[in-house]
């Protein structure tokens, strides 16, 4: 936590932040939040596991005048590693090139992670700061996904200083297309295999 926060949660939970919490019947409830440990500002094995198995997470960043951005970056299960239990990393692939992202760590190294696993209805943020890398090829392989066909243009390693979880109030429970698939396959496997003991002469099975 940084030494100018007094509770983790100060990263989002500014001056007038708590002033409109205050005025609209919240802050007591994060009161007793920050006075019982407040946000976790280290992965714990929990964290570490939900992150491990996501394909995809948002990254926010903003220009040194305060212009917001944010960037789509996914992958194969596991594209995104935990490096220790305050380091994020993962290998950023070549793609438009517009370099807005970079950019705006070049001059404001302040970023922020969403994470939503539609399926479990779950929601993740992370607070904290990003640096890109790309003088380190070591690195960057080997936070490249094992067969994944993608050129890596460099890494960027995000330091956690604050997260939260959000409950599942108004997220819609949706499904990847490839679990959907794998589970409508395993249907139609089981109903051939059903259709096809009926079929075949001598007692129906039990």
């Amino acid at each position: 936590m940084s030494d100018a926060l007094h509770f983790t949660s100060d990263i989002a939970f500014t001056p007038q932040v708590k002033a409109i919490q205050a005025r609209k019947g919240s802050r007591s409830a994060y009161a007793r939040v920050e006075q019982n440990g407040g946000w976790r500002n280290v992965i714990d094995d929990d964290l570490a596991a939900y992150l491990s198995a996501q394909t995809s997470i948002l990254l926010a960043t903003a220009s040194a005048d305060g212009q917001p951005y944010i960037q789509h970056r996914g992958g194969p299960a596991g594209f995104l590693h935990v490096l220790d239990e305050q380091t994020l990393g993962f290998a950023d692939f070549t793609g438009n090139k517009q370099f807005i992202t970079q950019g705006n760590l070049a001059e404001n190294p302040k970023a922020y992670i969403f994470v939503i696993d539609y399926a479990h209805r779950r929601r993740i943020k992370i607070w904290g700061s990003a640096r890109v890398i790309e003088d380190d090829p070591a690195l960057i392989a080997s936070l490249m996904p094992k067969g994944y066909k993608a050129r890596p243009e460099q890494a960027i390693l995000f330091k956690v200083e604050a997260w939260d979880t959000n409950c599942p109030q108004h997220i819609p429970q949706k499904f990847d297309a490839a679990d959907v698939a794998e589970a409508l396959a395993k249907r139609d496997a089981r109903i051939a295999q059903l259709e096809a003991e009926l079929a075949a002469p001598g007692p129906r099975p039990a």
